[in-house]
């Protein structure tokens, strides 16, 4: 894929705890990455995972991640992390990511995740809603958030 591929990023910097002591972030520190941005991605779409009521309704579990690590992120540098949403089941949702180093064609790692929306009360799926479905298909055939 190609940046121009994704309608969201996001930048971070990459801490101490996440990394080794030769200043190289921590394999799994990248599922961490991309969870964060996955929040923001969905935090600019005005979906507030971390809100109770909206959990009610949508809150989504981690079933697959793959990651295809290319060049190692360092202690201190910014990073940017593309995430998309390529695919909507009728209870999952399928996620590409790709990390960059900052402003640059560097690719550092690729990765694809399908989540559930989970009912934590019944302990299984649950069907994702049209209303999310629509704002998520709205953001990604346009890049535009409807308000």
């Amino acid at each position: 894929m190609s940046k121009l591929d994704f309608n969201f990023k996001h930048t971070l910097r990459v801490r101490w705890k996440e990394c080794d002591i030769q200043g190289i972030a921590y394999y799994g520190s990248y599922i961490d990455f991309i969870d964060v941005a996955q929040a923001e991605y969905f935090r600019n779409l005005g979906i507030l995972t971390h809100q109770a009521d909206t959990r009610k309704n949508f809150d989504l579990a981690a079933v697959k991640v793959t990651l295809e690590y290319k060049s190692p992120a360092k202690i201190d540098e910014l990073i940017d992390i593309f995430l998309r949403v390529d695919k909507i089941g009728r209870t999952s949702i399928d996620k590409r990511s790709e990390i960059y180093r900052s402003d640059t064609d560097e690719l550092l790692c690729s990765g694809q995740s399908i989540s559930v929306n989970f009912d934590s009360e019944l302990g299984k799926s649950r069907v994702v809603s049209t209303e999310i479905k629509d704002i998520i298909e709205q953001f990604e055939s346009t890049g535009q958030i409807n308000k």
